[in-house]
């Protein structure tokens, strides 16, 4: 008597459509959701006569009118905003580079008496918010050191950024330590160690703290609007794009026309520093198991 094998096919589950179809059109509504802000400020920037209703949204073409882009520039000096904008951000980049990194390498692979209380330190900064520090560091930086209307009033509150610090010192703690083991044993110092060794290895981190720095000091509002308003003339040279709509003098109309294109210049810099960003990190190295 012979067996005969069955052989099971698989039972495949009839496709639904419906549940695709549904599930695209809540993400449809959900980007135009997103967008329309968007929309709403690009619509804003050409319209000739300003709209604020809802029905604003869908301007009369006789309203439209490219003016204001060409009028901004007059209004709120595009060019001189955008450029203090540019050293504000780069400079904090810069700084909360340099400082993560010295400051993660040291608590990562440094013994120190009270290395475990800096980093409760570091960790307890992220709970204390910097609106509670803005006043007693305004009256210091203003009135003991006269750094109002200046790049490094500006800069310096942000010089230091705990997260970067935190970011740096998990990157170094995932590398190998007998590394720095025989590198300390070939002679080699700690800057040669941290220059040569630490700092290749942590490429990724750096890439990450320079896009979390970034987005912050760009879109940085009101400690630049506090500390550029002493002295007109110093300080219309030091307005940045997010505070120039406002602080044009009280006495003369806001230019609401040519003030809707400047937030549409905020968000290019930001997102092509990202898109040139993505695709160069690398996975940090693992500790051999």
């Amino acid at each position: 008597m012979s067996e005969t094998q069955s052989v099971v096919q698989p039972v495949t589950e009839p496709k639904a459509p419906m549940r695709r179809i549904l599930g695209m059109t809540i993400l449809v509504l959900g980007a135009l959701v997103f967008l329309f802000p968007f929309y709403y400020m690009i619509v804003g920037a050409l319209q000739e006569v300003r709209d604020p209703t809802l029905s604003g949204a869908i301007p009369w073409p006789s309203n439209l009118t490219l003016a204001n882009f060409l009028d901004i520039n007059e209004a709120i000096n595009l060019g001189r905003s955008l450029l203090n904008s540019g050293i504000f951000s780069v400079v904090v980049v810069l700084c909360t580079i340099v400082f993560g990194v010295l400051a993660g390498y040291a608590m990562a692979t440094l013994h120190f008496r009270g290395r475990g209380i800096l980093f409760a330190v570091v960790l307890l900064l992220q709970a204390v918010p910097f609106q509670l520090l803005m006043v007693p560091l305004y009256v210091m930086l203003v009135r003991s050191f006269g750094l109002a209307d200046t790049y490094t009033g500006m800069i310096l509150p942000f010089a230091i950024n705990s997260v970067a610090v935190l970011i740096f010192r998990q990157f170094f703690v995932q590398v190998p330590r007998e590394m720095f083991e025989a590198a300390r044993i070939d002679g080699a110092s700690e800057f040669r160690i941290l220059r040569s060794i630490a700092v290749p290895l942590v490429r990724p981190a750096i890439l990450t703290a320079s896009l979390v720095t970034f987005i912050g000091p760009w879109n940085e509002f009101l400690w630049p609007f506090l500390i550029t308003k002493h002295s007109r003339a110093c300080s219309r040279s030091r307005w940045r794009l997010p505070t120039s709509p406002r602080q044009e003098p009280r006495s003369t109309p806001t230019p609401w026309g040519p003030s809707w294109p400047a937030p549409l210049c905020l968000p290019f810099p930001r997102s092509c520093f990202s898109l040139s960003s993505s695709g160069i990190s690398q996975p940090p190295m693992q500790r051999p198991g």
